[in-house]
């Protein structure tokens, strides 16, 4: 295991935690087998860490058009544009899994337009790449390109919010320094 600290800023132990969040990590510990650091790094402000993974899980665990492993691949492409470290390297360990492909993650995180997806998927990290840096210019005509591939306004805003939030969480993840979990780099592989 890596000996560096997983962020500049104090992390609390699970023990000093306000009962739910204790709780909420302990879940995670239980099914995946280790804590993610981003659980950790967010712990040291509890009302800011229940409030970002309400959101989180809104956005991400949702039914809907856009399938659990679409949702990676626009975190992991937009995580690379951002240069965020923890979550290219975090959420391409899930991608990894939930594609069942141990190669997508890589080929997004580097280069999503060389990367093995369908046209339907490269309109929707296109759009996503676009509101991560970009929004200011989105227009009816990005639209139109995402309705030709059968997404609706629900997933344009699914897209969008995605590719928000994460902006959020890169910069939040490059501040703290977080540093990706040891066990991530192998999972999906």
């Amino acid at each position: 295991m890596n000996a560096q600290p997983i962020s500049r800023f104090p992390v609390p132990d699970i023990a000093d935690l306000p009962k739910d969040i204790a709780e909420r990590i302990l879940a995670v510990q239980e099914k995946s087998g280790f804590v993610p650091n981003v659980f950790l790094v967010l712990a040291h402000r509890p009302d800011e860490f229940r409030a970002f993974f309400a959101y989180h899980d809104a956005l991400m665990d949702k039914p809907g058009n856009l399938t659990k492993a679409e949702r990676e691949m626009i975190v992991v492409a937009t995580s690379n544009i951002n240069q965020c470290q923890y979550c290219v390297v975090a959420h391409g360990a899930i991608l990894r899994i939930r594609a069942k492909d141990p190669l997508i993650a890589d080929q997004v995180a580097i280069n999503y337009r060389k990367a093995d997806v369908t046209p339907r998927q490269m309109a929707m990290l296109d759009f996503a790449m676009k509101v991560s840096q970009r929004a200011y210019e989105v227009d009816e005509e990005d639209m139109d390109v995402l309705k030709a591939h059968d997404f609706t306004e629900e997933d344009a805003w699914d897209i969008a919010a995605i590719a928000a939030f994460f902006g959020m969480s890169n910069r939040l993840a490059n501040v703290t320094s977080m540093r990706p979990n040891d066990e991530f780099y192998s999972l999906g592989r």
